[in-house]
């Protein structure tokens, strides 16, 4: 009889689902409600103008979130064991610099598409990455990396 090798479970936050799958879902429904629900405009250039600020700085912020990752040697999604706790770059201004830049990313999306109807979901996925995502992040870093994280918390906003 063959013997099958023990299973070993991987120490993972268990987030409801993947953090950019919630914000496209997110996305998808407010373009539908924009196609569903047509004429809506935000007003003159306001919505491109401030559209491009937010993509620029959801993009350099997902950029420099990234890099943090790379160098501290660690994986990025939540479906991987965190091998170091990150507490520079970024991580000295919010502890989720990556949510943060996706929804300036979304905000973006929504204002240079001059979509508004798209902006209807976000609040609704931000509460999923809220409480789905990031308080079970929060637990999982606290027993892996306990003080050390706790001090990060203390010093460091989760959002802004």
């Amino acid at each position: 009889m063959a013997t099958r090798p023990e299973k070993t479970t991987k120490d993972i936050p268990g987030v409801i689902a993947p953090p950019p799958l919630i914000y496209l879902g997110g996305l998808g429904l407010g373009f539908l409600l924009e196609v569903l629900l047509p004429g809506g405009s935000f007003p003159g250039h306001l919505g491109h103008v401030v559209g491009a600020a937010c993509l620029l700085l959801g993009l350099g912020l997902v950029s420099w979130w990234a890099s943090s990752f790379r160098r501290a040697d660690t994986p990025m999604p939540p479906y991987e064991e965190t091998t170091a706790l990150v507490t520079d770059g970024p991580y000295r201004l919010t502890r989720n610099p990556g949510y943060l830049s996706f929804t300036l990313i979304y905000l973006a999306i929504a204002l240079l598409a001059d979509a508004p109807w798209a902006l209807l979901p976000l609040p609704v996925v931000l509460v999923l990455i809220d409480r789905g995502v990031i308080a079970r992040e929060e637990v999982y870093l606290e027993r892996r990396f306990g003080d050390d994280y706790l001090s990060l918390r203390a010093r460091t906003r989760r959002w802004i």
